[in-house]
């Protein structure tokens, strides 16, 4: 049975832009779509007001919640075969738990209270950085949202697991009929080029082309598999998240790749997915890689 495209939702606007996000996808990709409310409202109830059926207000709340989102679905992709449920759980191990059998967990950037100041929400951040499966956070303005330009941007690592995240890219491309732009950076250390310009410039062009060859090698192992996806690559002198941020700005979606070590807890993110998880203006899809 195909995964089904899993939505968190808690009634924020970056929750309801996730929503839309995803109903596009499962729309695109023929996927259903499930719809995911997680709190713990079992654990204040007596606590709290209670309505006439004798049911906490927080699960009134809950309940309305996935049912009104259900309707805004169906009228944004009415053929997309939509679900939704209530998880009496912290939202983080509820997500963590449906990601085990999700082709792709949709969050927003912000949620409810204090953490609605800060640059992603906490419960985006921990799950990207610990999911098992690709989890995309619906930043950026709306035309990045609506996918208004055309582009899916691929930022290419080191590891081989960069192959996992280069499908994920095509893959998306693929389904929205629009390009890929597959951006590799590269660095020239200061002390290998000062004293000897000449010898500085061989330098550079070695690394310019060691930046070269880790993209051949990425996208060989895929891009035969796509042949309807258009590529461009993009070799930028400088570092890897500000290469990519600038290009989010005229992007539909932007894919990174993050390692997972089975043996490793907590988050598990390097600088550069966490620096475009704060920051990128486009929605943004970190696709994990299994070390």
């Amino acid at each position: 049975m195909e995964l089904p495209v899993v939505v968190g939702v808690d009634g924020s606007e970056g929750s309801l832009q996730a929503v839309d996000w995803a109903a596009a996808e499962a729309e695109r990709t023929g996927q259903t779509l499930k719809i995911l409310y997680a709190s713990l409202w079992e654990h204040y109830e007596g606590t709290v007001p209670r309505f006439a059926k004798g049911r906490p207000s927080e699960q009134v709340f809950a309940e309305n919640l996935v049912a009104t989102t259900e309707e805004r679905v169906r009228r944004l992709a009415p053929d997309v075969k939509v679900s939704g449920e209530v998880e009496p759980e912290a939202p983080v191990d509820a997500l963590l738990r449906e990601g085990n059998h999700s082709a792709l967990l949709v969050l927003g950037p912000r949620g409810h209270g204090p953490i609605a100041e800060m640059l992603l929400g906490s419960v985006s951040l921990a799950v990207a950085g610990r999911a098992r499966c690709p989890v995309v956070v619906a930043r950026g303005g709306e035309p990045n949202r609506r996918a208004m330009y055309g582009r899916v941007v691929l930022g290419v690592g080191d590891t081989t697991g960069s192959t996992i995240a280069a499908r994920f890219a095509f893959r998306e491309a693929s389904s929205r009929g629009c390009e890929l732009v597959a951006v590799r950076a590269w660095r020239c250390p200061p002390y290998e080029n000062m004293p000897y310009p000449l010898i500085g410039g061989e330098q550079a062009r070695a690394y310019r082309q060691e930046a070269d060859e880790c993209v051949d090698r990425v996208l060989g192992v895929v891009d035969d598999d796509y042949p309807d996806v258009a590529v461009q690559r993009r070799l930028v002198q400088g570092t890897a998240h500000q290469a990519l941020l600038e290009e989010t700005s005229g992007a539909d979606l932007l894919v990174v790749g993050a390692q997972r070590r089975k043996a490793a807890f907590g988050l598990q993110l390097g600088r550069v997915s966490h620096a475009v998880l704060h920051h990128s203006g486009c929605p943004v899809a970190v696709v994990p890689e299994f070390a």
